[in-house]
């Protein structure tokens, strides 16, 4: 036993680490990974190598390289796609700009529709209101005609000197009907006034109509049948004054070419001056670098010889250590001293020394190290007393929960075993024990201290069954037949069924060694377990055929065996046959 790290021993092989950890009580782990506990279970290593690091490393370079060529064909398609864009900017932006051409066109021909129409509406109110007015003005001339003739006549009555004739009446008559004269005369004036300004008014809006509006008109209307070749024309001057501005362009563009040759060879010959002195810098660096490196050199030795001499101080200041703690007055008592004068005293001192050189100077020192260490290990030694503790206290918890679950899982499968076993045996009986070490079973008792069960007190499992009666005698699974050993196991298995269930069950010829009624008992405890679980069984029986859902049929040719599905009545014919056979 070498190597040990803990509680885990590193074995050679996995029989060894069995072996130890069986005699030790200590952990095993093998080179090859497989773990070994001392309470019996096992742990597979296992190393996976079809992960290898060199072929990650291949796929990982491959990838590499393939991101590359990507990302290379990456940044073309954004080259295309930038060109790209560039020509859709150019064609959108000539879009937007005949839009707003068009746009301004379709304005302007709609604001012109509109002053038409409301020209057409206003021309059209003037046209309906002049009928009535030139009426009333007829009205009011043949008016004014018959008042000027009657002014005429009463002038002419006037005239005449009637007035002295007439009487109160009349001359009332008179003077009334010089007034009506007077206001008559006063509308006449108005009506004259009026009548020259609708005249006007008609006169300016029947100049306007015909100089100004129908001349427009008709002029909208040539625009509007002349739009697209206008658009044509305007598309045309502008290409024009385009290709105008872009030669303007590519004359800017050669003359800052022209501009960049004359600077980029002014650069160069400005580099060309830089470079010499650039030499003449580095060959002056490296003038200073020598003189660095001898300065260096000199200071290297400087260095060393100081560290040598701090060295020497640092060994005389530690022998003064050793010497213990010196008077308050040393300092000053030896200050003024020349060397010589130290020497002496030191050679006399060392005289007295040689006196107690059986004296372990040490002893203090070293008794207040260990006393330290002590401290430190009695400290560390608590710590681990207490981790040891806790993990005594998580392990004996462990085996409580482990003994716990063994105790309740074995009564489980002793109660299914004990219930199957009187399914398949009507008149018998089985009981179902655990084996425990009389020896650690004593010991156990005996240790007053000990409060966890140990689980390696288990040795084992004892069947004992009776198939004669209850009351008959039970015997050990030496004493029973081939058959009867077979039904226990049968019984057994369904008893660990019902604990635990698995997803399916395979049998091979387990009805071989049953006589017909324990194999229908089979039959019968299967197909009452197949609710749970799936089972395959192999037979040359008829028994468990009766009970079965899906049947296959293995049949042997040219050396190679093919399964198939049959129906029952094949199956059963089969059994009958090969039963014939044999």
């Amino acid at each position: 036993m070498k190597f040990i790290f803990g509680k885990t021993l590193i074995c050679r092989s996995l029989e060894v680490a069995t072996s130890l950890a069986r005699s030790s009580h200590l952990d095993c782990i093998t080179l090859d990974g497989d773990q070994v506990s001392h309470k019996g279970s096992l742990t597979g290593g296992y190393f996976d190598t079809r992960r290898s690091r060199l072929e990650l490393h291949k796929s990982h370079t491959t990838l590499m390289k393939d991101i590359a060529e990507q990302k290379q064909k990456l940044d073309t398609l954004h080259e295309k796609l930038n060109d790209v864009e560039q020509q859709i900017n150019q064609i959108v932006s000539e879009m937007q700009r005949a839009e707003t051409k068009n746009s301004k066109n379709k304005d302007t021909f709609d604001k012109m529709k509109t002053d038409i129409r409301l020209l057409k509406d206003e021309l059209a109110a003037i046209e309906k209101s002049r009928q009535p007015k030139e009426r009333s003005l007829v009205s009011h001339e043949s008016n004014l005609s018959s008042m000027e003739s009657l002014q005429e006549s009463l002038k002419s009555e006037l005239q005449q000197d009637l007035l002295t004739h007439l009487s109160v009446q009349d001359q009332q008559e008179v003077d009334r009907l010089n007034d009506e004269i007077r206001q008559l005369t006063v509308k006449n004036k108005e009506a004259f006034s009026r009548r020259m300004q609708l005249e006007g008014q008609k006169n300016k809006l029947e100049n306007l109509l015909n100089n100004n509006l129908c001349r427009r008109r008709d002029e909208l209307e040539a625009a509007l049948q002349e739009i697209s070749v206008e658009d044509r024309r305007q598309k045309l001057d502008s290409e024009r004054q385009e290709m105008s501005v872009i030669s303007n362009r590519i004359e800017a563009v050669n003359e800052q070419m022209r501009t960049l040759d004359d600077n980029i060879d002014a650069m160069a010959r400005r580099q060309k001056e830089l470079q010499l002195e650039i030499e003449k810098k580095k060959s002056d660096e490296r003038d200073t670098i020598d003189r660095i490196n001898e300065d260096s050199k000199d200071l290297d030795k400087i260095t060393s010889k100081n560290s040598m001499l701090g060295k020497k101080i640092d060994e005389c200041m530690r022998k003064i250590r050793e010497l213990g703690t010196l008077p308050a007055d040393a300092e000053m008592k030896y200050n003024n001293l020349s060397l010589k004068q130290l020497y002496k005293k030191l050679e006399s001192c060392n005289k007295e020394l040689q006196k107690y050189s059986h004296v372990n100077k040490k002893a203090l020192d070293q008794y207040l190290d260990f006393s330290e260490k002590k401290e430190r290990l009695m400290q560390r030694k608590g710590d681990l007393d207490d981790s040891h503790k806790s993990i005594i206290d998580l392990m004996n918890a462990l085996e409580q929960r482990k003994y716990e679950a063994i105790q309740l899982t074995f009564r489980q499968v002793s109660m299914f075993f004990s219930e199957v076993f009187k399914k398949l045996v009507p008149n018998g009986r089985a009981s179902l024990d655990m084996k425990v070490d009389d020896s650690m079973h004593n010991h156990q008792k005996n240790n007053e201290n000990y409060s966890t069960p140990a689980i390696d007190n288990f040795t084992g499992v004892s069947i004992r069954v009776s198939f004669t009666g209850s009351n008959a005698e039970m015997k050990d699974m030496q004493q029973l037949s081939g058959g009867q050993k077979s039904l226990v196991a049968l019984a057994f298995i369904f008893a660990i069924q019902k604990c635990d269930p698995a997803p399916f069950y395979l049998f091979d010829e387990i009805d071989q060694a049953l006589d017909p009624q324990h194999r229908r008992a089979v039959a019968d405890m299967i197909c009452e377990l197949k609710k749970d679980a799936q089972f395959i069984t192999t037979t040359f029986r008829p028994e468990l055929l009766e009970k079965a859902d899906k049947f296959y049929g293995v049949k042997f040719r040219n050396r190679v065996s093919h399964i198939e599905v049959v129906t029952k009545e094949e199956a059963q014919d089969f059994v009958e046959d090969d039963q014939q056979q044999t």
